[in-house]
């Protein structure tokens, strides 16, 4: 039989997570014994899908559940939160993973693509945050993890919205971490470089670039997330953590 898992018991919030990393966080911590809400915009096949796969790896009582939310939107924001208290009674991890992209080149993006990034991965974190730290407090503290990106850092035509997002998310982290250190909260920023995941649009790159010469497995991911979370990562605080296999080292 498996260890038990520090986080059997545990609750687990993710924002846009019907699939990719999102998807296989979900599946990590339920594996682990951890409940897990998982969030999406809209009621997508691929939400289901996510927590099917994740009930499937199943372990110590952990489940996953499906919860519809717009994080954009206050009142939807408050009704996640509810419904995560309802179905659980608690909240000791948080992972703000939800994000929109606008991949256009800046003279062409319009001022609702602009806003509409921003909405999602900037302000979807600031409320979701605000509304889950008071429980994590109240859990005796916990983790939050804001999921950033390579374009909040290296520069990259087309992508002036999404690097604004991420690079605002990185700021925020290191604020929550001085903030809510007394309340026994961590607060990580982890950037992935190019991974393998489904994607909308089609997309190339050139492995060169990447010193180990491959994309991030999403569960490569999902370990560093695990990390920040566990009991060895909990003196981890404000840091942005790369996943990109040498890559930002090349910018």
């Amino acid at each position: 039989m498996d260890p038990i898992s520090e986080f059997c018991g545990k609750v687990v919030l993710i924002s846009g997570g019907a699939r990719n990393i999102g998807r296989e966080l979900a599946r990590l911590f339920v594996r682990e014994g951890a409940n897990v809400v998982v969030n999406s915009r809209s009621a997508r096949p691929q939400l289901q899908e996510t927590v099917d796969l994740a009930n499937q790896a199943a372990a110590h009582g952990g489940k996953a559940v499906a919860c519809v939310a717009d994080i954009t939107r206050g009142v939807d924001v408050a009704r996640l939160v509810d419904t995560t208290m309802q179905q659980f009674n608690r909240i000791d991890i948080l992972i703000n993973n939800a994000v929109q992209h606008a991949n256009k080149p800046f003279m062409q993006l319009t001022f609702e693509d602009w806003h509409g990034t921003l909405a999602v991965a900037l302000d979807g974190a600031f409320r979701l945050t605000q509304a889950c730290a008071p429980h994590l407090t109240r859990a005796g503290g916990g983790s939050i993890i804001n999921m950033g990106g390579l374009f909040g850092h290296m520069p990259s035509s087309g992508r002036a919205a999404t690097a604004a997002a991420k690079a605002g998310l990185a700021g925020f982290t290191r604020a929550l971490a001085v903030e809510l250190a007394p309340n026994n909260i961590n607060v990580n920023y982890v950037s992935p470089g190019p991974a393998n995941t489904e994607r909308d649009e089609p997309f190339s790159f050139d492995l060169k670039r990447i010193p180990m010469g491959r994309f991030a497995e999403v569960t490569e991911i999902a370990a560093m997330v695990r990390l920040l979370c566990s009991h060895d990562g909990r003196y981890i605080t404000g840091q942005s953590v790369h996943i990109n296999g040498g890559l930002f080292l090349n910018s």
